[in-house]
């Protein structure tokens, strides 16, 4: 989804980033144009940015829900998730030229299972893991939004050995499906943005936060 003719596509002499947007479904279900997503990605190319919309493998297809109790399988198709992502970004850095973006100025964004997808990849990114060896070296994305995302932890409280990259968090307070807070046993543990919220602030991030009192998941 291109900048709208005649929008806006710098801030401040930059030039606007391309945003790679994972859709939600809870790794079970969606698309990459489903409609309720249209009216988002039309604002934001009306504002001047680039929407690439990715499809992804839903390693829960056939599932009717799965959560951390079943951690396994949704630790497997997280990273599938992530793995594809990581497939997509290589794609948009081999053919930047063609598709008129500039690699080192891609944000990643998404939605539900697809925030989830983002802010664990971005943790695969700045902790060096395996999963982010098939990136350039020294590569990272410009930002990260996340509608209602979360980290999956098997090492306790999340840590990043490098400082992630600028990350907006939206998140509702009443949360029934990706937890706000945190579900957490042991030093197993998926976290969300209320509780990533605090290990930005101590850590000196770059972050913003927006809490949505009282609401659910719908953000």
């Amino acid at each position: 989804y291109k900048p709208a003719e005649g929008s806006c596509t710098s801030y401040k002499d930059k030039e606007k980033p391309t945003i790679l947007f994972m859709f939600g479904g809870g790794f079970i279900r969606g698309t990459r144009n489903d409609e309720s997503y249209l009216p988002w990605f039309k604002a934001m190319t009306e504002d001047g940015y680039r929407i690439i919309s990715i499809d992804y493998r839903l390693g829960l297809k056939g599932s009717n829900k799965v959560g951390v109790a079943q951690v396994n399988v949704l630790d497997k198709a997280i990273h599938m998730a992530v793995e594809d992502l990581f497939s997509a970004t290589n794609f948009m850095i081999d053919n930047a030229e063609s598709l008129g973006i500039d690699p080192s100025n891609i944000v990643i964004s998404g939605s539900s299972a697809g925030a989830i997808t983002v802010m664990q990849a971005e943790y695969e990114v700045a902790n060096r893991t395996s999963y982010a060896s098939v990136l350039p070296q020294d590569f990272n994305y410009a930002g990260v939004m996340s509608f209602a995302g979360a980290i999956l932890s098997r090492k306790g409280k999340v840590k990043y050995e490098t400082s992630p990259c600028p990350t907006m968090m939206l998140h509702g307070t009443a949360d029934k499906i990706v937890p706000y807070r945190q579900i957490a046993l042991f030093h197993l543990g998926f976290y969300g943005g209320g509780k990533l919220v605090a290990r930005f602030k101590q850590f000196g991030y770059d972050y913003n936060m927006y809490h949505f009192i009282d609401y659910g998941h719908e953000i």
